[in-house]
């Protein structure tokens, strides 16, 4: 079921970038790869974890976003296709995205991550976070952050196996993401702050999702203001 699942997020990131103009197809951009360790133990990210709501302008390195990205929803294990978040079944009902506000070498703009690649499609250009701002009622930690991740969830691939049960499995997989990140911003020295306030219809609009895909949880990040 496990590599099942990652074909899933392989078929729909290559749809994803078949919907993309040509141009946006040529801007795919490989990301660096994710460090496996750190001098921050497990221990003292989860002691120092805190909400940060205010951050500085100071753009994110690109290796950063790599690692807030891979902390997200990452592959660990290429053969099974697992990742850094349990998912129920291994059917992988999660895609993120990444709103770019302030990151060096990578233009302002939303962006869809590919697991599989460790990449980035870009789906919308243009800085994004006013837009995501007003959809979030005016919530200014998303408009101030370098970068947002959002997490939407494709809700059928785990109801066809767990049936009723699929929203209770979506949504802990989605808080399992969500802790991952917040976690991984400790170890980068980053502020982070997890937000599900939002008003639906126009986040999917922002986002510019499909219509399967729900907008859940959003991660603003970036340097601690």
């Amino acid at each position: 079921m496990a590599i099942a699942g990652c074909l899933i997020g392989q078929t729909r990131s290559a749809a994803r970038a078949e919907q993309a103009s040509t141009s946006q197809v040529a801007q795919r951009i490989p990301l660096p790869a994710a460090r496996q360790d750190s001098t921050v133990s497990v221990e003292q990210a989860l002691s120092k974890r805190r909400s940060c709501r205010q951050f500085t302008a100071e753009a994110l390195a690109l290796e950063d976003v790599s690692q807030l990205l891979w902390a997200a929803q990452g592959v660990t294990d290429a053969k099974r296709g697992y990742r850094t978040a349990p998912s129920a079944g291994a059917l992988f009902p999660l895609e993120a995205y990444l709103v770019v506000g302030a990151v060096a070498g990578l233009e302002p703009g939303l962006y869809h991550y590919a697991p599989g690649e460790h990449s980035l499609a870009l789906v919308r250009a243009g800085d994004l976070r006013d837009q995501l701002y007003s959809a979030t009622y005016e919530q200014s930690c998303l408009r101030d952050a370098a970068v947002v991740i959002c997490l939407a969830a494709v809700y059928e691939r785990t109801s066809g196996k767990y049936g009723a049960k699929a929203p209770r499995f979506v949504h802990m997989e989605i808080g399992h993401a969500g802790q991952n990140v917040c976690l991984q911003a400790v170890a980068l020295g980053l502020g982070a702050v997890t937000v599900g306030g939002f008003d639906d219809a126009k986040v999917q609009d922002v986002l510019a999702l499909p219509a399967l895909e729900m907008p859940l949880y959003f991660v603003a990040a970036g340097r601690k203001g």
